[in-house]
């Protein structure tokens, strides 16, 4: 039974305008966000202070001013962020009561070997009591990412009928997974890959039950309005997009030109905030990403 919190979210989800802000960079890529937002290898000596280095990133655009319900509609945490505080509130609830902003939590541990042109996630273990952390603490959905390189069917298959297995799953929690099997932005065979895709989504989407939704997040796509089809289909809530190593501009326009989607941005999100900028430059740079992020989906 979804509480009253879920409710308003699922129907802020379904009805408002705005983008998802993806603030999910797992161990791996902890690092290099880090080094964009000024915060070398040298200021942190293990992986504690690494966590907390960024915790400390997160919570700064988390409370800046520019950021709240108003534009940005969910964000998506990891799962160290879930354990932490934010103004003495536990992180997934600061965002929803401080900020009416949807939480969501990366859940996926990362990425298997490339095969057959793709990368399937790694087993998730412990996954059903990280889904019942989520639900104490509202937590509204859930995000895992595969990658897609080259356009090989099986792979394809194999990426989509597992993002789909576990989406069940996490259904049957009682929360709202976005599946995410990105397509590389690099991919010399990136449309064709994007063909396969959209035909394996569909026919996982339309063996869901009635009352069963997910949320998409794709790469933005070679054909302008590609995904039209999935952003109507009725066992889809929302196709969010995601930036993929495009600049901030370049996501923004591509995005722009795809109606329906919505923007979950990460890196161009966070492009010109840096850890030295002083409260006021850092809340003029965070509005001026926000606002063009929020009008690309609103196009």
């Amino acid at each position: 039974m979804a509480s009253p919190a879920q409710k308003a979210m699922l129907d802020k989800i379904k009805t408002a305008d705005g983008f998802i802000a993806a603030l999910d960079q797992s161990g791996g890529s902890t690092p290099k966000a880090l080094r964009l937002y000024g915060v070398e290898e040298s200021q942190y000596s293990n992986d504690d202070e690494m966590f907390t280095q960024v915790h400390n990133m997160r919570t700064r655009i988390i409370t800046c001013e520019p950021f709240n319900g108003e534009r940005v509609l969910g964000a998506i945490l990891f799962e160290d962020t879930l354990d932490r505080s934010i103004e003495g509130k536990p992180s997934a609830q600061y965002l929803w009561e401080d900020k009416q902003v949807v939480p969501f939590l990366k859940v996926d541990k990362g990425l298997n070997d490339e095969a057959d042109g793709v990368q399937t996630m790694k087993p998730i273990p412990g996954l059903d009591s990280l889904l019942e952390k989520a639900n104490r603490q509202n937590v509204f959905g859930t995000k895992m990412r595969s990658v897609v390189k080259r356009a090989n069917e099986a792979g394809v298959n194999a990426v989509v009928q597992q993002q789909f297995e576990i989406g069940r799953q996490i259904l049957a929690a009682g929360l709202v997974p976005i599946i995410e099997p990105e397509v590389d932005i690099h991919s010399t065979e990136k449309a064709e890959a994007e063909a396969l895709l959209k035909t394996a989504i569909k026919n996982e989407l339309d063996s869901l039950d009635d009352n069963q939704q997910v949320m998409l997040k794709l790469t933005l796509p070679e054909q302008d309005n590609f995904y039209a089809e999935l952003v109507k289909h009725p066992k889809v809530l929302k196709v969010v997009a995601l930036s993929g190593g495009y600049s901030r501009e370049e996501a923004n326009q591509k995005l722009s030109r795809n109606t329906g989607m919505i923007a979950s941005f990460s890196r161009a999100l966070t492009e010109g905030i840096n850890a030295a900028q002083s409260h006021q430059d850092f809340d003029t740079a965070m509005n001026d990403a926000i606002e063009s992020i929020y009008q690309a989906s609103k196009a």
